[in-house]
């Protein structure tokens, strides 16, 4: 985990938008965004990425982290 990641676990599903997005806008990938393994948290931070146009591939190494390229 580097200073620019994004940790959500903890983050109710209805604050995960803004934060990403604020988190987005102001770090210059690459970073990661760690999901946990909720699916409905992975489909908020999905959604937000590629509303902004953010290319990201499903971490190799940990299936609830999202990684922005």
């Amino acid at each position: 985990m580097t200073t620019d990641d994004l940790d959500l676990h903890g983050v109710r599903h209805a604050d995960v938008e803004v934060l990403v997005e604020e988190h987005v806008l102001r770090h210059t990938p690459p970073f990661s965004i760690i999901t946990g393994n909720s699916s409905t948290m992975k489909e908020i931070v999905e959604r937000v990425l590629e509303r902004h146009g953010f290319k990201y591939m499903q971490s190799v190494h940990n299936l609830g982290s999202i990684t922005i390229l």
